[in-house]
């Protein structure tokens, strides 16, 4: 059993690694060499503008952002916006002058135009970050406003420098194996890197060898993944969970997800899906609050966005279920990809004009209202697929109400539906 970080590391460390070697100088700031003239450039202008700092995490984002504020010579403060709710927003801006505020992605529109006129008069120099494509996550508005630099994953050279300076912090003596290692795991994330050697400054003497660290590796990086397997695995939990009527395991999925960061517009996709494909017919009101919780989560915006998020995962969850709508599309799609699309029958094509007309467009067409019930028998599917049934209804929730009167009309037997 691997000992635990916080066991190990002696108690007078009161800070994560990569917050003790954050520098305080742009000159120690490691890699982004292509916005290096355009840094230099805003930190020698008679006033910095507004910036949107976009790129993967621990690329260094929040560090630029931060030297910038400090070089100005400005008050600032820095917020993150899962935190930040509008009423501290205001109370915290109080006198000051630039904002350093992390995950703007996480604000939603109405929390992001407040922001509009004080970027606008020059009130407020905004610095914020996203890890989420600003042409989908900030408004257009905003995103006018603000100067756009797009960061990218550290290089395997960078990250073993940082790995170094990590190391020499801890007095840690590491191989250039080692650091290797350490840097290729590390995927051009600075933090992920300064986590993985803080924790080797944990282990025993004799794992702090390359392949003692290699064989702690996958330990390790389970402990940091934030955008790997994790994402789609909790993601998959989830909806099984839902599709299993399991609120509980739901909603456990559901916070592992939002308070691991997960962007709450993921997961109301998600439960969209998850109305349509396995709750469907059995319950048509599943995909209407579906729908309005990701109208609400967009209004509200985060972190109170948590609590559309858990009524609709537990209605979802305690819903009857029917795959029957999903099941028959893929049969038909299924149908056509096999053999392609058949003719439209003559009699259900328009006739817009004359010729139309005498090649027996419409012809003998029976419009369903002339008749008793708003029905009459006619054929739909192509002469080729006569007879050839894809939906096949569940006998869940709503459905067998639903189509109720559907089976009176073609005599199908419930006994017929899944024989």
């Amino acid at each position: 059993m691997q000992p635990s970080l916080c066991s190990l590391l002696p108690m007078a460390v009161s800070q994560p690694l990569p917050e003790r070697l954050r520098p305080d100088d742009v000159a120690d700031f490691l890699g982004q060499g292509h916005l290096t003239d355009r840094i230099r450039s805003f930190m020698q202008a008679p006033r910095l503008p507004s910036l949107l700092f976009f790129g993967p995490p621990g690329c260094g984002k929040s560090t630029l952002a931060l030297l910038l504020a400090r070089a100005s010579g400005k008050k600032y403060v820095r917020l993150s916006a899962p935190e930040a709710g509008l009423q501290h927003l205001r109370r915290s801006l109080t006198g000051v002058e630039v904002l350093v505020l992390d995950e703007l992605h996480r604000f939603s529109k109405a929390q992001q135009d407040f922001f509009l006129p004080l970027v606008e008069s020059g009130e407020l120099i905004l610095l914020a970050t996203t890890t989420e494509n600003p042409s989908f996550s900030v408004t257009r508005q905003l995103l006018s406003r603000l100067h756009v630099l797009r960061l990218r994953p550290l290089g395997h050279a960078e990250l073993v420098t940082l790995a170094k300076r990590g190391a020499a912090t801890l007095q840690l003596s590491l191989s250039e194996a080692a650091l290797d290692i350490l840097a290729q795991a590390a995927h051009g994330d600075a933090r992920t890197l300064l986590n993985l050697v803080e924790y080797v400054a944990a282990l025993p003497e004799d794992r702090k060898t390359a392949e003692g660290i290699k064989a702690t590796l996958p330990e390790m990086l389970a402990r940091h993944d934030k955008d790997g397997d994790s994402h789609y695995e909790l993601a998959s939990a989830l909806i099984k969970s839902i599709r299993g009527s399991d609120p509980d395991a739901a909603l456990y999925y559901l916070a592992c997800l939002l308070e691991g960061g997960e962007d709450p517009r993921f997961v109301c996709r998600r439960l969209i899906l998850s109305a349509s494909e396995d709750i469907g017919l059995a319950d048509p009101r599943a995909l209407q609050l579906a729908v309005a919780c990701q109208q609400a989560v967009e209004f509200v915006g985060m972190p109170e966005g948590f609590i559309p998020l858990a009524e609709t995962t537990t209605y979802l969850a305690l819903a009857r279920k029917s795959n029957s709508s999903y099941a028959a599309y893929l049969a038909a799609a299924k149908e056509v990809k096999t053999n392609g699309p058949q003719a439209v029958p003559l009699h259900l094509r328009n006739a817009t004009t004359q010729m139309q007309k005498e090649w027996g467009y419409g012809k003998d067409y029976k419009y369903p209202h002339n008749y008793p019930e708003a029905w009459i028998r006619q054929d739909y599917l192509p002469a080729e697929l006569a007879g050839r049934r894809f939906y096949m209804p569940r006998d869940n929730g709503e459905e067998p109400r639903l189509s109720q009167w559907w089976r009176k009309i073609h005599n199908i037997k419930k006994t017929d539906d899944w024989s």
